[in-house]
C-alpha cells in the first residue's frame, strides 16, 4: 500500500504539477460540452520569482469534455500575457536571459506552456515571452509583454 501511494505521488509530481504561486483569477466558457467541463479561457496571475513588484497575467485555453475533466486532454497553444508593475521593483537574484519564470503542463505528457524573461539592458526593460512546447515540436504561437524598470514607483 505504501509503495502505491509513493508511486501515485511521484506521478502527480511529474505530470500534475503547476507553477508555484500561480492563482486563477477567473475563466470564461468558450465551448459547451454535454459531458465534462466546458472548454474555457483561464486567466491566471503569478509574481516573477526574482523580481519583486512585477505580476504577470496569463490567459490560456483549457480543454474541457471528458478528457479535460480527467486531465488527459491536450490544451491548444493559444495564450496571451500582460505583465505589470504592481509595486516597487527590486531584483532579488541574478537575472538570466531566457530564464523560465512560469511553467505549466498543458497535456498529460510532454506539452507545457512557459513564460521566460529577458532583460533589455539598453532600455532597462524586462520582457516576458509566453509560448508552448512539446518534446518533438512546439508552436510558433506566442505573446510578449514588457515592464519598464521604474525603481521609484508610487501607488
Amino acid at each position: 500500500m505504501h509503495r502505491l501511494s509513493v508511486s501515485a505521488l511521484a506521478i502527480f509530481t511529474i505530470f500534475g504539477s503547476s507553477a508555484a504561486g500561480a492563482e486563477e483569477i477567473g475563466s470564461v466558457s468558450t465551448v459547451f460540452k454535454a459531458l465534462g467541463a466546458n472548454d474555457k479561457i483561464v486567466v491566471e496571475a503569478f509574481d516573477d520569482p526574482k523580481v519583486a513588484g512585477v505580476t504577470c497575467y496569463l490567459s490560456r485555453a483549457k480543454t474541457g469534455g471528458i478528457k479535460g475533466s480527467l486531465g488527459v486532454a491536450e490544451d491548444t497553444s493559444d495564450a496571451a500575457i500582460a505583465c505589470r508593475q504592481v509595486g516597487a521593483i527590486r531584483i532579488l537574484d541574478t537575472l538570466k536571459d531566457g530564464e523560465t519564470v512560469f511553467k505549466k503542463d498543458t497535456s498529460f505528457l510532454f506539452k507545457t506552456i512557459q513564460v521566460v524573461r529577458f532583460h533589455d539592458r539598453k532600455r532597462d526593460v524586462l520582457v516576458y515571452l509566453v509560448y508552448s512546447d512539446k518534446i518533438i515540436d512546439g508552436s510558433p504561437k506566442n505573446s510578449v509583454s514588457a515592464v519598464a524598470m521604474e525603481k521609484n514607483w508610487k501607488p
